[in-house]
């Protein structure tokens, strides 16, 4: 019965880490529509809605790859030090 607990826990944990991270997605996304907005007015442009939404996805789809491809920059990497190096290319 015990691992049985265990694994609903598990699996609530991670339903509840999904949503988590769909809101924070949504709002990650929202503000990205707003800068890309509030930037081409200011530029003096008016474009349409596709193109903003197009821009927000490509500069939020850019900052998810940044973060995965620079783990020392996000914080991927622990405290504790273990013998195996990564040659990260993309931070120099």
């Amino acid at each position: 019965m015990s691992s049985i607990r265990s694994i609903l826990r598990g699996l609530l944990a991670s339903v509840i880490g999904i949503l988590v991270i769909g809101l924070l997605a949504t709002i990650v996304f929202a503000v990205a529509i707003f800068v890309v907005s509030t930037g081409a007015g200011l530029a003096g442009y008016d474009p349409s809605a596709d193109f903003v939404v197009l821009s927000a996805a490509l500069v939020v789809v850019a900052v998810i790859l940044t973060g995965g491809f620079t783990p020392r920059l996000s914080g991927g990497r622990g405290d504790d030090e273990t013998d195996e190096t990564f040659d990260d290319r993309t931070f120099n």
